[in-house]
């Protein structure tokens, strides 16, 4: 099948790059449809294309909600009522972007373990976080959530490309263009560290489980591990090719990282960090990685569209299925591991059923 030619870490540059050519084009390609409506469709149901790239995707922990990031600043929040998404009411939509860049930042999202915070990462270097409180007691179904704009986070004005929260949900980390990690208080907004050391972009977070560490991978082709008591390095691992994604396992004990080469597609052990295995080789470069709920799959996006799964214990490659039009640039598990979602720069996001 004829398929025009994608650099293989394409949608990692386009979430920190702005100045790139191509991104006008892809914008002219992406019109079309109303994001408020959902429609069904491994076999992955398909939520309708929306008007811009979307850079992240990222369930709530009680699995209720769906939120994704476009690349021209809208947010938008999903309730998660049945198995047919095309059921699957638009609670909100809202545009909150600022300044004047152009919107080919991350606009990453994520939900704070609790589910009591929702953050966006903007290209003005701010992180905004929205509160996510019932109606009424405890919420039986989404429509119950209410949402409001809680506060904004200011650090530098280096453009957010990644974010994660602490597990205790008690701090949120943001990852910018200039190679910065910023981390603030989420119960009062103060800025507690600013983590210096990589030379480009910081283009994934993770926190690890026990909340005392914090992986970080770069464009500057590499991942460090800061101790965030004191703010050192406590391991760092140098490839020739960029890094692009960390991420670790439900129980701590690998951490898996992922760069543009075969060779950087790896698990480490914590307690040591020598090198597991390397997963199974397969195309394109990756722009993040997941873990499922009981930590025996994981899972990523790439630049040749595909959405992959490899089984953690031995790094084999389950499956690679194309089923974007663009580059894959955020995958994320729902708690109950049932279901896999993946956000790309054709504009759309689609769920998978997993057996």
């Amino acid at each position: 099948m004829n398929r025009r030619y994608t650099d293989p870490i394409k949608n990692l540059l386009a979430r920190c790059l702005p100045e790139l050519s191509w991104v006008a084009g892809l914008a002219l390609a992406l019109t079309c449809c109303s994001p408020e409506t959902l429609v069904v469709g491994l076999e992955p149901m398909t939520l309708r294309q929306l008007d811009d790239p979307v850079q992240s995707v990222a369930f709530s922990p009680n699995g209720m909600l769906l939120a994704a990031g476009s690349a021209d600043g809208t947010i938008r929040l999903w309730g998660v009522t049945s198995r047919r998404a095309a059921e699957w009411p638009l609670l909100f939509a809202g545009n909150i972007s600022t300044g004047d860049e152009l919107p080919t930042h991350s606009h990453d999202v994520a939900f704070s373990p609790d589910g009591a915070i929702l953050a966006f990462g903007l290209p003005d270097g701010s992180v905004h976080l929205w509160a996510l409180q019932a109606s009424s007691g405890r919420p039986q179904r989404p429509s119950d959530y209410e949402l409001f704009s809680l506060q904004a986070l200011e650090g530098d004005d280096s453009p957010i490309c990644s974010l994660d929260f602490s597990p205790d949900a008690s701090a949120v980390a943001a990852g910018t263009k200039d190679g910065s990690v910023h981390l603030w208080r989420t119960t009062d907004g103060a800025h507690v560290h600013s983590l210096m050391g990589h030379g480009d972009a910081v283009v994934s977070l993770a926190f690890s489980p026990a909340g005392n560490a914090l992986a970080s991978a770069s464009l500057d082709r590499t991942v460090k591990v800061w101790d965030l008591s004191t703010g050192a390095v406590t391991h760092e691992l140098e490839h020739p090719w960029a890094m692009t994604a960390v991420a670790f396992s439900p129980d701590g004990s690998v951490l898996a990282v992922a760069g543009a080469a075969d060779d950087t597609r790896q698990l480490l052990n914590t307690a040591d960090w020598s090198i597991a295995l390397t997963l199974e080789s397969a195309a394109g470069g990756f722009a993040d990685l997941a873990f499922s709920p009981n930590g025996r799959v994981l899972a990523s996006g790439n630049a040749s569209y595909q959405v992959l799964r490899w089984r953690a214990v031995d790094g084999r490659l389950v499956d690679a299925v194309e089923a974007h039009t663009d580059s894959v640039n955020s995958v994320a598990f729902s708690p109950d591991g049932k279901t896999l979602a993946s956000a790309s720069l054709d504009g759309t996001v689609k769920l998978w059923r997993l057996p």
